[in-house]
């Protein structure tokens, strides 16, 4: 049988893509997230659901596998199933269902999809850095920022922030302007693709004070990116432009 890695974009029904939602309309159960699993009930009231907490991820996981070994199962993660989703340890946790077929399905991370809200920061070599360290040494963390700041990438900074690591972004921040300007633009945006949506366009140095949360993507330009017409844009180098 098949098991599906889903990825479906921000929440909207709109960001999905054709063959993500082909996957879950012909799945017989939908495994997730409490939090991605109530979004997609949302638009797909008739399917049947499981779902674990925060931190239940190889229970989720091996829940999944053992329902594949009887019918068609989605396992659904925001954004894409590749990129900090679930389809590396459906992998991993695969051995004992050789019969289980995985298939992952691409959706729109959270470093593209909000690329097109703020403008376009992301034209030019860019680095995505995870800020949580409770799957990465946080010595390893403040390594990446230090080499993605000093090779002058555009940054996206996930899981910037949460209760228990309320002051990572700003240590993020600081590590990050030892290499860039105070000035450099920035961005965030909050809930990518759902209702209660909101960004903001700011510099490093104001970027460094604010409070955000696991919802929110931040975005840190290079040297090169400027305010165009209200939009965050780093230019990709075009000489005549």
């Amino acid at each position: 049988m098949t098991l599906y890695i889903v990825g479906f974009g921000g929440g909207s029904h709109e960001g999905m893509t054709i063959e993500a939602e082909n996957a879950i309309l012909s799945s017989d159960i939908i495994v997730g997230y409490t939090v991605y699993a109530d979004l997609m009930k949302e638009i797909f009231p008739e399917k049947e659901f499981f779902s674990t907490p925060m931190m239940q991820e190889r229970e989720r996981v091996r829940y999944a596998l053992e329902k594949a070994c009887e019918c068609t199962v989605s396992l659904i993660c925001s954004g894409d199933s590749t990129v900090y989703g679930m389809a590396g340890l459906a992998y991993q946790m695969s051995d004992g269902y050789p019969q289980v077929k995985i298939v992952p399905v691409a959706g729109v991370t959270a470093a593209l999809s909000g690329n097109a809200v703020l403008g376009a920061p992301l034209t030019h070599d860019f680095a995505v850095i995870s800020l949580s360290d409770l799957l990465t040494p946080y010595e390893k963390i403040e390594c990446r920022l230090r080499c993605a700041s000093e090779a002058d990438f555009t940054i996206v900074l996930y899981n910037p922030s949460s209760k228990k690591r309320s002051d990572y972004l700003k240590k993020a921040c600081e590590i990050m302007l030892q290499y860039k300007n105070e000035d450099t633009v920035c961005g965030y945006v909050r809930n990518i693709g759902r209702k209660e949506e909101e960004s903001r366009i700011l510099t490093l140095g104001e970027l460094k004070d604010c409070c955000v949360d696991m919802f929110t993507t931040v975005f840190v330009g290079n040297s090169q990116t400027r305010i165009i017409n209200g939009k965050m844009v780093t230019p990709r180098g075009y000489r005549d432009v």
